[in-house]
């Protein structure tokens, strides 16, 4: 009797033990993957589990995608290595790419080419490395330029590793057509091709101007306004309208109030529209450049670079770069670029760092958007060897004539909220930290230390108004490479020590943290410099 119990006993055991693992095989087939392609070498072998309205094909190791279903998520995982291969995925609705220990090179187009017209995941499986590679993008008729390329919305994500490599001429590392979201990936992106060439007419100066200046206009200054020719087309008669302070040297110490461009003078605009003549009379001519003399790239500064020096280039091997919006909300992500026109990442309807590690090291401008770039909680360093550390350029123009700003009346250009901002530019002036175009600037918190050359006390600093946070601007500030510089309260309590990886010899630097009051005294120290202030109000300017 006991020993019948005892086998009851075991069967009911094995039928729960078959039970379970019929439940786990079923858990196992609702959650595998739709498509898995396995690349090795020149091939790719796939494994189709949803045939329904999705066509592949295989050549070689190219494979193409194509999903017709809109509900449904097509999930496609991609695993192995091909230094000569690709992967084409057409979607009508979302989907999700798995990331599992893939090496894929393309030789010509973007070895992850995503024609979605929903948004798609790319997942980096946790703890696994995965690398992108693009070598090739001279037929950008035919292929898209970038070692990741996606035409709508796009999620980065996972806790795995993501390399993007783009070693070609005008490859890109990271694009896409919508918005853009990062998190908790690491995500490293690198970029080490040429340009493809560069535009006739980047912003380097206006032809016929003398010195590299404007055409007709005295000395390179503007028609009509005042000049100083010992400045060399300075403005120290203000623009029509602007407070001017002839000791300023064509400051703007009265600020910028509304401006019209039809309250320029008719024979101004007269010249303006001759400007323009002569930039399509003179297209192509490489011998035009300049710029505003005593600026870089005008007789006075370095050639190229710098507001007078501006170039622009076809295809561009920027970092990252989005004609949407970019969002950072969590990870560590380091985005390295290496030719002119490079820019780190760029969003050209804003970009939002919310949180992670971000760290972008470029010779153009590390971060860059047509919007608001707003500083939420993330760690951010951005440096630029020749351009501005952060530009944002929400109306497309340094002034009004060209497309700027035509009243005070506007959205913020960047936003500091929170976390720590390290905006490094090393080309000196007038290239900065942070750049606003004449837009403002708002700075509410978080850990603040710019480097810049600078212009002066404008354009791109807080006001009293919108820096709710204490902030100083502190103008000839001495950094020398790799030697700290720190920051101390009233009483000697050290608040920060920062390092930078070059020297410039007067610096214009905003520098904020939520330890700063109103009315307190604090002093700031590195080698051969030491400048004790009190801010006396939310924005102070120290020399």
């Amino acid at each position: 009797m006991q020993r019948q119990t005892s086998n009851f006993g075991q069967k009911t055991m094995t039928k729960k033990i078959l039970f379970g693992a019929l439940l786990l095989l079923m858990g196992s087939s609702c959650s595998a993957e739709d498509i898995t392609v396995r690349y090795n070498g020149t091939k790719a072998k796939v494994q189709q589990a949803v045939k329904d309205s999705v066509t592949v094909t295989v050549e070689g190791a190219y494979v193409q995608i194509e999903s017709l279903y809109r509900e449904h998520k097509l999930t496609v995982k991609l695993t192995g290595k091909s230094d000569d291969g690709q992967l084409v995925l057409k979607t009508a609705g979302k989907a999700k790419v798995k990331l599992d220990n893939l090496k894929l090179t393309s030789q010509e187009g973007a070895p992850l080419h995503l024609k979605n017209k929903k948004k798609v995941e790319v997942v980096a499986t946790k703890g696994t490395e995965n690398t992108l590679t693009i070598t090739a993008c001279k037929d950008t008729a035919n292929h898209k330029a970038a070692a990741l390329w996606a035409k709508d919305k796009l999620l980065l994500s996972g806790k795995g590793t993501l390399n993007i490599i783009a070693t070609g001429d005008g490859c890109r590392g990271i694009k896409n057509k919508k918005d853009l979201t990062i998190e908790e990936l690491t995500l490293n992106v690198t970029t080490s091709g040429d340009n493809l060439g560069e535009k006739p007419f980047g912003f380097g100066g206006f032809p016929g101007g003398p010195e590299g200046g404007f055409p007709g206009m005295p000395e390179g200054g503007f028609p009509g306004f005042g000049n100083d020719s010992t400045r060399r087309g300075g403005f120290p008669g203000g623009f029509p309208g602007f407070a001017n302070d002839s000791t300023r040297r064509g400051g703007f110490p009265g600020g910028m109030p509304p401006f019209n461009f039809e309250d320029i003078p008719e024979e101004v605009k007269q010249q303006f529209e001759e400007m323009r003549k002569r930039f399509e009379e003179r297209k192509g001519n490489d011998s035009i450049g300049g710029g505003f003399p005593g600026f870089p790239g005008g007789p006075d500064g370095p050639d190229g670079g710098g507001f007078g020096g501006k170039h622009k280039y076809v295809s561009p091997t920027k970092g990252i770069a989005s004609k949407g919006k970019i969002t950072f909300n969590s990870g560590d992500i380091t985005v390295r670029t290496s030719t002119a026109g490079a820019e780190g990442i760029e969003g050209k309807e804003g970009i939002a760092f919310n949180g992670g590690n971000i760290d972008v090291l470029s010779p153009d401008d590390a971060i860059n958007a047509g919007a608001c770039i707003e500083f939420n909680g993330a760690n951010v360093l951005a440096r630029s060897t020749g351009n501005d550390a952060v530009d944002s350029n929400p109306a497309g123009g340094f002034f009004p004539p060209f497309g700027g700003h035509q009243n005070q009346d506007i959205d913020p250009a960047i936003i500091i909220r929170g976390g720590t901002v390290y905006a490094w530019s090393q080309v000196g002036s007038p290239e900065e930290g942070l750049d606003c175009d004449f837009a403002p600037l708002v700075l509410e918190g978080g850990n603040v230390f710019t480097v810049g050359g600078g212009m002066g006390e404008m354009p791109s600093v807080p006001t009293n108004e919108t820096a709710s946070q204490p902030t100083v601007l502190l103008i000839g500030l001495n950094v020398e490479k790799d030697e700290p510089i720190m920051i101390y309260d009233g009483s000697g309590t050290l608040l920060n020590t920062v390092t930078v990886p070059f020297s410039m010899r007067r610096s214009a630097s905003l520098v904020s943290y939520p330890a700063f009051k109103v009315g307190s005294t604090y002093t700031v120290k590195t080698k051969g410099y030491e400048k004790t202030f009190t801010l006396n109000e939310n924005f102070t300017t120290v020399r």
